[in-house]
């Protein structure tokens, strides 16, 4: 599957209507994302049961304020609707590779146990 632009209208409905999507934060003018564009368009053909989004933070400020995006490029990764990897900064293939392997092998029973109970933990305080 190749690389999929999207927008804030779609984001949403992007990570809830998919098993794992990736998303790339990125800029035009931004050298270490072009740099980082082909490693990550490699590892979208590599990965058929894997959604790799991209977001044009010019095109898309407010998602990317939304976000929280202070650095491009930017890698988040949500697994069943959870935000499970966000980092900045350009990955190579192996790194890359790492990430989604490890996204694929999450506990995912203890990460939705972890979450609702933090969240548990916020509401009292």
């Amino acid at each position: 599957m190749a690389t999929v632009d999207i927008t804030g209208e779609q984001f949403a409905s992007t990570i809830e209507d998919n098993d794992i999507v990736l998303v790339d934060f990125w800029a035009a003018w931004c050298a270490p994302c072009r740099q980082f564009a082909p490693t990550y368009g490699a590892a979208s053909e590599k990965h058929a049961d894997v959604v790799f989004a991209k977001v044009d933070t010019e095109a898309e400020q407010q998602l990317a304020a939304e976000a929280g995006i202070t650095s491009i490029p930017t890698l988040m990764a949500f697994r069943e609707k959870v935000l499970v990897f966000s980092q900045p900064g350009a990955l190579n293939g192996p790194q890359l590779e790492q990430v989604i392997e490890a996204v694929k092998g999450l506990d995912m029973d203890e990460v939705h146990a972890h979450v609702a109970k933090a969240r548990a933990e916020a509401q009292e305080n």
